[in-house]
């Protein structure tokens, strides 16, 4: 006689766990989808979802647990995830935070939805995010702010759960989702796992195709997932990854087995550590966490060795020209003529009003600024002053972690300055770049990286690691990683309040 499982227990299972209580039958897709839509039901205080799609997730539901007794049960099928609204679903809002985009529903699927789809994965919804991508605290969204599970012990203040990925992170360490989408351009996947407690992976640019994701900053921006573990991340990137047609720029390389490789044996390996990373008025919690970190993988018969990558404090300052010019650039499509909104203009008003009206109303503050930073540097006159030479600093940047993998195998910083902030700090558009300090040179490099839960904060938040690999080197990062999760054994969740 099969013992039902509760809602609870269904909805704290990692995906390998529910994979094989899929496989073996002990529960069914349809259950698993009926425990997860209630808790995406019940969670609208933190204003993850943006839309939330019951039905599709019954539907597909049903064809996994077809598929499932037919004996063709790919890693995902019967799987409930959340998508990030950037990524574009067929007839399903996709609108990327951004009134400009208000109720555009995609005649197409992006080609990842439509990877994980093929596997039998099941759409609960899609997340709230950072207008375009454009921020990190997820308060810029045309939806408004979304509001993390956790809070610092003692207080009901609302924290961020990061961005620009906040209704990712915040919908899976709420368990509304069992693993989901998210975007990194600058750090918007890693920084928001960090703040959650989760983990994220950002994946080699190139390694998964970015066809159907409406695009921030097209030479910076990858897919990639959250998860509950490391191990669920291989299984989500297996199959996000693929070579894609559609994406001149996705790699034409194998997809490897990716959790078939996870021994977290580390031993004999050098993990690099930056002195660059090692800021002025980094906090000491921080400081610890990082040092603990390094020990643990020594302890696990790795080698620490101190490298240098001497080009890292220009990484910010460059990665704010390239990222906003390229913005300019893509954004420039969203004009009120083929979709999305498109303002009322006056008797007498032509097209050049149009196009101004429409994109004032449509685009937020943020949005705004940096479409304003990237038509400036890449005007006449500034172009060489500060696109050119901003280009130059990534090549720099690029061949410091050249230099540094021709002696170490992956690279282990902090993955972010502090712990999670309240929302409504007011930090200055400067003092919020600054949240990207440890994660940029990563896309800038075009590498992956990673970040692990590895503790808590003094005030019980979470805080994580970041593990920077080789170019299509996610065998072995994710290897690392899982040595790292097993020494950190992070097992903190946040108390329900929603």
């Amino acid at each position: 006689m099969r013992v039902q499982p509760t809602m609870t227990e269904l909805t704290t299972l990692s995906i390998a766990e529910a994979r094989d209580k899929l496989r073996a039958r002990d529960v069914s897709a349809g259950e698993l989808a009926e425990a997860y839509i209630t808790e995406v039901a019940g969670g609208d205080a933190l204003n993850a979802y943006c839309v939330k799609t019951p039905e599709i997730a019954r539907e597909q539901a049903a064809a996994a647990d077809a598929r499932l007794s037919g004996g063709d049960a790919p890693s995902l099928c019967g799987i409930p995830i959340g998508v990030k609204d950037l990524y574009c679903t067929k007839g399903v809002n996709s609108q990327s935070g951004s009134n400009i985009l208000r109720d555009f529903k995609p005649p197409y699927e992006s080609t990842v939805t439509s990877n994980l789809w093929a596997d039998g994965a099941v759409m609960l919804g899609k997340l709230s995010m950072d207008e375009f991508a454009m921020g990190s605290s997820n308060e810029t969204a045309c939806y408004g702010d979304v509001v993390s599970p956790w809070r610092a012990a003692g207080s009901d203040a609302k924290l961020t759960p990061g961005g620009s990925s906040g209704g990712s992170a915040a919908a899976l360490a709420a368990d509304m989702a069992m693993a989901t989408l998210g975007t990194d351009t600058g750090g918007s996947i890693r920084q928001p796992a960090a703040f959650t407690g989760l983990v994220g992976l950002k994946p080699t640019w190139g390694r998964v195709s970015r066809w159907g994701i409406i695009a921030f900053a097209s030479s910076l921006d990858q897919a990639g997932p959250f998860t509950r573990t490391v191990r669920d991340a291989a299984i989500m990137l297996g199959s996000m990854a693929s070579v894609d047609n559609k994406d001149s720029t996705s790699a034409d390389l194998p997809v490897p087995d990716y959790e078939a490789v996870l021994t977290g044996d580390v031993r004999g390996k050098k993990i690099g550590v930056p002195k660059e990373y090692v800021a002025d008025g980094m906090a000491s919690e921080i400081k610890a966490l990082w040092e603990k970190g390094a020990d643990d993988l020594r302890a696990k018969g790795a080698e620490i060795v101190e490298i240098s990558l001497p080009h890292t404090q220009y990484a910010l300052p460059a990665y704010y020209i390239i990222a906003p010019a390229e913005a300019s650039s893509n954004l420039a499509r969203y004009d009120g003529v083929r979709y999305g909104h498109r303002a009322e203009i006056a008797q007498g008003d032509g097209i050049t009003e149009m196009y101004e009206k429409t994109r004032a109303e449509g685009f937020g503050a943020e949005v705004k600024r940096r479409i304003m930073i990237g038509s400036y540097v890449l005007s006449a006159g500034y172009y060489d002053a500060y696109y050119t030479r901003a280009q130059k600093i990534r090549t720099l940047i690029k061949r410091d972690f050249e230099t540094a993998f021709e002696t170490v195998d992956a690279i282990l910083t902090p993955t972010t300055p502090s712990p999670a902030f309240a929302l409504g700090e007011n930090m200055s558009p400067v003092e919020m770049y600054m949240q990207d300090i440890f994660t940029v040179t990563v896309n800038m490099a075009g590498l992956p990286g990673i970040s692990v839960p590895a503790g808590l904060s003094e005030s019980g938040l979470p805080l994580g690691l970041q593990l920077i690999g080789k170019a299509f080197g996610e065998e072995d990062l994710l290897n690392t990683a899982y040595a790292l999760e097993e020494t950190a054994g992070f097992t903190a969740k946040p108390e329900k309040w929603w």
